[in-house]
């Protein structure tokens, strides 16, 4: 990993404005190196405020089920950037992240092509994720955008198999536009000429842009509720669209939005008119998915030896009011089911809504710890969020670190269900110390 991150470092130097969204200097690159991103197997771009990754990870899933040989491209990392290239098996075995000696290849290739012309960290590792996915043999490649989707470096892919939106809301909004209606307009960038798209569950107005670019586009929507549905009855997940309706069980991943992000990954599956994709792969896929820091509960480690005898630790990268609301829920479910007093830690970037995060947990939170996410200069400090989690009516203490937080959580209550939430890149750091591994010193939280 040493040598990877080296590499990362010097990349990291190549372009002065972290996040710079246009495709010229990416388009430049691929050209250079003989453009990698025409010689992908089918394409599955994916764009979306929440639930792109559990989406994604969903048809990988179901894919990997029927014995297809799948690429993935997603980010942030939580561990290690080799979590964001994730390449098919060779003969229909599973996949793996791309090994360290791969990545580095990779890397320097597209550095010394690149020379020292400006281009941004995720344009470069963009490319080499494009070079590693044209020289693997698989049958797809599910690909997430970073920011947005119009300018999103991942959307020089000029013809995908289908586009998908999920769910959109506020975030990034000094990127992508104060309104949702600003925001939608830039996601609906993936959207192409006779690509069929699946449309995830939308507010109104969100939904309203999305079908007019999808129109002018002359792209073939497939919306959420309208062309296709999954819902919960009896135990079960119900996915129906005009040509069948499947009685499937649920979802390995918690919550209701997961329900959503099943059902959204169920649809763009039915949209490639795959005929080695069955009914019965559906359903092995949602009971083997994985997709870490999502709702995640952490089985016993080092973290159970810091909080109160008889913990539950689950562990969630949402950051954002709507995450928030979908894990007050799905938490709320898990109480009626298993009642314990709610215990959260909490870590956020500067560039986030704490106060949107915390409103959800009123009512619900026995108690909050706010804690500054390690090694992230652009955290807030715990007595910030403290003070803002205050203002939504939450009882808040701030904390110099997790083990504090922990610790101080047996002032309070016994054998508590303890959240720890806020940030992709807190859960990056609470899997390393769960695991004893040494994280990379590339933030996760550096996509662009």
């Amino acid at each position: 990993m040493a040598v990877v991150d080296a590499i990362l470092r010097r990349l990291l130097q190549l372009h002065p404005k972290v996040i710079d969204l246009t495709l010229e200097r990416l388009e430049r690159l691929l050209e250079q190196l003989d453009h990698p991103e025409n010689k992908l197997p089918p394409v599955i771009h994916v764009a979306g405020t929440n639930g792109k990754g559990s989406t994604i990870a969903f048809m990988r899933a179901i894919m990997e089920a029927a014995g297809l040989g799948v690429h993935v491209y997603s980010s942030p990392h939580l561990v290690r950037f080799n979590e964001r290239i994730y390449l098919a098996g060779q003969d229909a075995n599973k996949g793996d992240l791309i090994s360290d000696d791969h990545l580095s290849a990779l890397l320097e290739e597209c550095e010394s092509v690149n020379g020292d012309t400006s281009i941004t960290f995720f344009e470069i590792t963009t490319a080499a994720a494009f070079l590693a996915f044209s020289r693997t043999p698989a049958d797809y490649v599910l690909l997430e955008t970073g920011l947005g989707g119009r300018l999103d470096a991942t959307n020089v892919i000029e013809k995908p198999s289908v586009c998908v939106i999920t769910p959109v809301d506020l975030d990034h909004q000094q990127y992508l536009g104060e309104t949702l209606a600003d925001i939608a307009a830039e996601k609906s960038g993936i959207l192409k000429r006779n690509v069929p798209a699946i449309i995830g569950p939308q507010h109104d107005e969100v939904r309203d842009v999305i079908e007019h670019i999808g129109s002018r586009v002359g792209s073939p929507l497939q919306i959420a509720d309208q062309d296709w549905q999954a819902y919960e009855q009896h135990g079960r997940l119900v996915f129906q669209n005009d040509k069948e309706l499947l009685d499937l069980p649920m979802p390995q991943l918690i919550g209701q939005h997961q329900i959503i992000n099943a059902g959204t990954a169920i649809a763009t599956v039915r949209a490639l008119d795959d005929k080695r994709i069955t009914a019965k792969h559906i359903e092995t896929g949602l009971e083997t998915v994985e997709w870490s820091a999502r709702l995640q509960k952490l089985e016993p480690g080092d973290l159970h030896e810091w909080a109160p005898a008889g913990s539950e630790i689950w562990l969630d990268g949402g950051h954002n009011p709507a995450a928030g609301q979908a894990l007050a829920v799905a938490l709320a479910e898990l109480n009626d089911r298993s009642p314990r007093p709610l215990v959260l830690i909490v870590g956020m970037l500067n560039s986030k809504d704490p106060i949107g995060y915390f409103e959800a947990f009123e009512d619900m939170a026995h108690v909050v710890f706010t804690i500054a996410i390690p090694h992230e200069e652009n955290a807030l400090s715990g007595e910030v969020l403290a003070n803002i989690a205050l203002q939504a009516n939450l009882d808040a203490y701030p904390q110099n670190s997790l083990k504090e937080a922990l610790n101080a959580a047996a002032e309070f209550c016994n054998a508590p269900r303890i959240l720890i939430g806020g940030s992709l890149y807190l859960a990056g750091h609470v899997l390393a110390e769960h695991r004893n591994e040494q994280a990379s010193l590339i933030s996760g939280t550096t996509k662009f």
